[in-house]
């Protein structure tokens, strides 16, 4: 499937949204010209605004600033992408702009229900200071992994695509929200690091500076180990002219580690560009001639 379809669609309804506000606020407007009486307050009554002209003012005070914050995030992802049509970029600011544009209109949207319920928002704040801060203490990790995505998604430390490792588990991000990391490992599993290791922890980011340059790493048994020249020449035999190595590349078998049982082999190669995708296409082959010279040394000793 296509990688860009998603964000086409993506982009799609967010167009589509950005008109059904735009339509929604011409509606209000024109019904409270079109219908002034409906708004106005039943006579003798002592609230300050009629509850159809109540819940107006809370959808102007959500439909307004988000309409705003998207022209905003709009004219900067076009200037954004205009000052980088010519070259390539790793940083995540659409998606930074994105996430910040999601969190001004959460707290709009909370201010409207506050009005929408005929809670002064302002009076709200100011009587709950000592709640707000315990709040604050209680949320206190979830706002610092905020605060880290967001450094995150604005810098060029970490992109979606990148393949990282973080302990003993490495992947592909697929994507980073404002709590975590989000990245696929080798088994397809989803793994979910919290901002702040990015910040606390040791990462190592395997795309930051791409490279024609890739390792191979396997194992054999011992028994089998004891014939790794015929394994060497096996695979040189098998990579010699690859068209997707550099031409002249010289393999070399290195050996790792050895244990009671096992012995650990690396073989580092140059391929003819740093696509990742095609590193693990030409990793998979050697682990495919690695695994049939295992399988024949196999069936050779049982015979």
């Amino acid at each position: 499937m296509n990688r860009d379809y998603p964000d086409k669609k993506r982009r799609s309804r967010q167009v589509i949204i950005f008109i059904l506000k735009i339509v929604v606020s011409g509606l209000l407007i024109w019904s409270e010209v079109q219908f002034e009486e409906f708004y106005a307050l039943t006579p003798g009554s002592n609230r300050t605004r009629s509850f159809p002209s109540q819940m107006v003012v809370a959808a102007y005070t959500f439909l307004i600033p988000s309409i705003f914050f998207s022209i905003i995030r709009y004219a900067f992802i076009a200037i954004y992408n205009a000052r980088n049509a010519n070259r390539a970029v790793r940083g995540n600011f659409v998606l930074g702009m994105n996430r910040l544009t999601a969190v001004a209109n959460a707290i709009c949207a909370v201010i409207a229900m506050m009005i929408f319920f005929g809670i002064n928002p302002l009076e709200f704040v100011t009587s709950l200071t000592i709640v707000a801060m315990a709040i604050a203490v209680t949320f206190r990790d979830y706002i610092t992994n905020m605060i880290s995505g967001l450094i995150i998604m604005f810098s060029d430390q970490l992109s979606i695509g990148d393949r990282i490792r973080v302990g003993n588990q490495q992947g592909r991000i697929i994507d980073i929200t404002l709590a975590n990391i989000v990245f696929q490992d080798e088994e397809d599993d989803m793994v979910m690091v919290p901002n702040n290791m990015v910040f606390t922890s040791t990462l190592t980011n395997h795309s930051a500076h791409p490279s024609s340059l890739f390792a191979v790493k396997f194992e054999l048994p011992l028994h089998i180990a004891l014939e790794v020249e015929q394994l060497e020449n096996a695979l040189r035999e098998s990579l010699q002219a690859h068209p997707n190595l550099e031409a002249g590349e010289e393999m070399e078998l290195k050996v790792v580690e050895i244990g009671k049982d096992f012995v650990k082999y690396r073989i580092d190669l140059h391929a003819v560009s740093n696509s990742n995708k095609l590193h693990r296409r030409l990793e998979n082959e050697i682990l495919k001639e690695v695994l049939k010279f295992e399988q024949d040394r196999t069936a050779a000793k049982s015979v």
